[in-house]
Formats: structure tokens, C-alpha cells, sequence
């Protein structure tokens, strides 16, 4: 069977997956323009303001509208956070301190996270990490390095326990990703052991996956990048933090300072596109879900694993496909980058990262240099040789790639 004749069949049988996936969109999308009409967004909150960003209107409109989207007290929307890892950071940093504890509740964090931390990394690293700086850490791990132990939760949350990580998204691993049912169940567990833990939720990769979003369930604090899920693809950095007051009021006194907080920070006319990129998100998140669910149908229909399946409940943009060995995987990835709109014509090379531990193997030719929106592939190069695709400006985009690769293999067959 030809690549067109599997994707046509593929996409027979996933119809009423994307059915689902168009009702999460048009809710989505309501709730967005409804925040946008509520706060009366208008063309004044696109101007920019210069020096100390002191008396920003378009900031100030910015944050009220991401706070009434993700349902917190308060957000601080802003450019100045250089990734989610940094974004994540600096809630953390925020409002842990020494003596404090941390509890991973989903098993071991992604690379980067771990070095802020402080149980990766040399030892400059270490020292400016969290365990550097006298936070104490633990983690509760994964039942079968896939499921989430809720029994070891209730252990070992008590009294001294201030925050809890809640890491949505898998990250470099093949554990399920958290649905909202299933971070609702954490929450409550961790408020029953000690209700002044903050449940904080890294909501990277899952904005806008599901109707609703973790501070609806029982989180205290969300963070996520602005050039994943919110951004809408056009958005050209930043990240959010939205959740209690007084728990991102903390978060903006480790971005800036204390005593200025969310009050200061040129957005350098940054403003509409954010604004726009938000606007965009659900319908742009909408079509990297469905290039995941026909990838999930595809792979497992020519025999390679892949989660989640594709008629799963969604709750992140990432799928995983697992190739077993290391050309398979790289090839997979450069025929993404060969069906990028920018840099097709360069070829992606295993190589080590900061913050990563094995040589990273990524396909991205994106118009947001890392932006994961936008249709991107990249994995770690060690057992079993798990591609993590993600993201897609449009769903026809990944269609094309797909095809492409499913022409690579049946050439490498005959």
C-alpha cells in the first residue's frame, strides 16, 4: 500500500478522534475571545513603552487577559523569561527557600529541570541550584516508570512539605502525560496531607490540549512557554506564570527584583503579537493534536510503538515513537527537517546539549528558533531511540512529513 493510500485510511478511522479535538478548539477559542472582549483589548494595548517599562497599559491588559483565560487571580505574561525552564525557575526559586522542600510527584523532571534542581549539572551548576541554595528535594517514583504512585504521594506529603512539581508533559521519557482528571487527583491528595503545599503544574506543552486548565482542578501556580502552546507559533519569546497572587507575585520578584515585581520590563513592542498569538493558540494547538493523532494511527499501523495511542484522551501536543534504534531515529528526524520551511536543506546531527546528558538529536527548521508549536522532532540518543514529534503551525504541514517518511521506508524496503 502506497503512503497516500495509508494516510487516506488512517484518517477514516481517526474522524472521530478529530471530532473531539474540534469540540476542545471551538470551546477553547470562546473562552479566549471572551477574555479578550471582557478586558476590551484595543489597539492602544499594542503600543510599547521604553526604558523601565514603568505605566505599561498593554502589559498590565496582557496579564488580566491570561490570568481570566487559565481561571487565576494573577499572570505575569512576559518576553523577558528566556524559556520555560527559566520561566519554571523562577517560580520556584520564587518561592522556595531554604529550608523549604520540593516534592517531584511525577518521578524524575526532564534534563534541564534537574539541573535547576540540583541533582544534575557540574558543581558551578549545582551551587546556584536549588539544593544549592538549602531547598531540600524528594520524588515520588513512577509505578512501572509509567504511572503516576498515588499511594507514594500520600506518604510522603506532610507538614514539611512546602511545594509539590507537577510535570504535565513527559518530557525525554515514555511515561503517560497527566490529564487534568489525573492532576485534579494530586491536587486533592496533597491538600488532604497539608493544605498550604503550593501544587505547582509545569503546563508546558498542554495549554489548550483539554477544556480545562490545572488551576481549575486544584493548582496553585502554572507555568509555561510562550513559544510552545499560548504563543500560537508567531509569538517570539517569553513565558507566563498565572495562579494565586500571592504565589506569582513572588515569581515576578525573582524575574526582576523585589520591590518592582510585575510593575517594571519593557515588552519592546511585543505586545499585538502576543496578544494575536493567544488569540490564534486553540486552533493552532488544534491541528498539532490532530498531526499527532494521524501519527499515532500511521506508526502503529506499519508497526512501531507509539504513544499515546491515537484514540488515547490527549493532554500535551507531544507523541512519542519509539524506533528502537538510532538510524531509525535520526532519519525520522531529517526528513522533518527536510519538510521545514526554514533550513530544509540542513541536515540535523546528534550532538550534546545544556542541560542534557546524551547527545540530542532535533529537527526544527521553525520560523521561532525552538519554538515546539511548529512542527519539530527531536530525541535523545540512547535505548530505546524514542523520537518526541511536536507541534505542527497546520495540520496539512505534518500530513506532508508523514507522507514523506512513509515514502523513505517503503524505498529502503524495495
Amino acid at each position: 500500500m502506497n503512503s497516500k493510500e495509508i494516510i487516506k485510511q488512517a484518517e477514516k478511522a481517526i474522524s472521530k478522534q478529530f471530532e473531539i479535538i474540534d469540540e476542545i478548539r471551538d470551546y477553547n477559542q470562546e473562552k479566549v475571545l471572551q477574555a479578550f472582549c471582557d478586558n476590551k483589548v484595543a489597539p492602544e494595548h499594542f503600543y510599547t513603552v521604553s526604558g523601565y517599562g514603568h505605566d505599561d497599559l498593554g502589559r498590565f491588559v496582557l496579564d488580566k487577559v491570561f490570568a481570566q483565560v487559565f481561571k487565576a487571580e494573577k499572570a505575569i505574561v512576559r518576553i523577558h523569561f528566556v524559556s520555560g525552564t527559566h520561566t519554571l525557575a523562577c517560580a520556584l526559586f520564587g518561592n522556595l527557600k531554604h529550608g523549604d522542600k520540593l516534592l517531584s510527584v511525577a518521578g524524575t523532571p526532564y534534563d534541564t529541570m534537574q539541573e535547576v534542581i540540583g541533582t544534575m549539572g557540574d558543581e558551578e551548576t549545582k551551587n546556584s541550584s536549588l539544593i544549592g541554595n538549602g531547598v531540600l528535594y524528594d520524588e515520588v517514583p513512577l509505578i512501572n516508570n509509567s504511572e503516576i504512585d498515588f499511594e507514594g504521594i500520600k506518604n510522603k506529603v506532610d507538614d514539611s512539605t512546602t511545594m509539590v512539581l507537577i510535570q504535565r508533559s513527559k518530557g525525554y521519557s515514555t511515561r503517560k502525560s497527566l490529564t487534568i482528571d489525573v492532576i485534579e487527583k494530586i491536587c486533592k491528595i496533597v491538600k488532604s496531607k497539608n493544605p498550604n503545599c503550593i501544587c505547582f503544574v509545569d503546563n508546558c506543552y498542554g495549554e489548550f490540549v483539554e477544556e480545562k486548565e490545572p488551576l481549575e482542578v486544584g493548582a496553585d501556580l502554572i507555568g509555561g512557554s510562550l513559544i510552545k502552546n499560548p504563543g500560537g507559533g508567531i509569538v517570539e519569546a517569553g513565558g507566563y506564570i498565572a495562579g494565586k497572587e500571592i504565589y506569582v507575585n513572588r515569581a515576578a520578584n525573582r524575574l526582576t527584583a523585589p520591590g518592582i515585581g510585575d510593575e517594571g520590563g519593557a515588552m519592546f513592542n511585543q505586545h499585538r503579537l502576543i496578544f494575536q498569538g493567544l488569540f490564534m493558540a486553540p486552533s493552532v494547538v488544534s491541528d498539532a493534536v490532530k498531526g499527532a493523532v494521524l501519527a499515532a494511527k500511521i506508526f502503529d499501523e506499519i508497526g512501531y510503538n507509539s504513544l499515546p495511542k491515537y484514540d488515547e484522551k490527549r493532554t500535551d501536543i507531544i507523541q512519542n515513537i519509539t524506533f528502537g534504534k538510532a538510524v531509525l531515529l535520526e532519519q525520522f528526524c531529517r526528513t522533518i527537517q527536510s519538510l521545514s520551511p526554514v533550513n530544509s536543506y540542513v541536515t540535523p546531527i546528534p550532538e550534546y546539549v545544556p542541560g542534557y546528558e546524551d547527545k540530542i538529536i532535533m529537527a526544527g527548521g521553525t520560523f521561532i528558533e525552538g519554538s515546539t508549536i511548529e512542527l519539530s522532532a527531536d530525541g535523545p540518543l540512547r535505548p530505546p531511540y524514542v523520537a518526541y514529534m511536536q507541534g505542527g503551525l497546520t495540520y496539512a504541514h505534518v500530513k506532508i512529513a508523514l507522507k514523506k517518511f512513509l515514502d523513505k521506508i517503503n524505498e529502503t524496503k524495495d
